[in-house]
């Protein structure tokens, strides 16, 4: 499986390399020439490579909905389900 992780997340490729993931940051893709300055080109780039892309930004999310595009948003709704659960093993404290 193909991953873009978005700028933000820069450094997540790498992990997720270790776990066997054919992964991808558009921080070291810019870094190597790519031109992929706008969420267009972002978008666009992971779709013509069938990959997922993973970010936060809700217009990326959104656009990629739109398009079919695979994506895993982090929005603050699923952060916020990742803080419930991270709390859950503190409840009986």
């Amino acid at each position: 499986m193909k991953v873009l992780v978005d700028e933000m997340y820069d450094g997540i490729d790498v992990k997720l390399k270790e776990l066997g993931y054919q992964a991808f940051s558009v921080k070291k893709l810019i870094a190597e020439g790519k031109k992929l300055t706008s969420d267009y080109s972002v978008i666009k780039y992971a779709e013509e490579n069938g990959m997922v892309m993973v970010t936060e930004d809700a217009e990326v999310g959104k656009a990629c909905k739109e398009n079919n595009i695979p994506c895993v948003l982090l929005d603050n709704e699923t952060i916020f389900k990742i803080i419930l659960e991270e709390l859950g093993q503190y409840k009986n404290r």
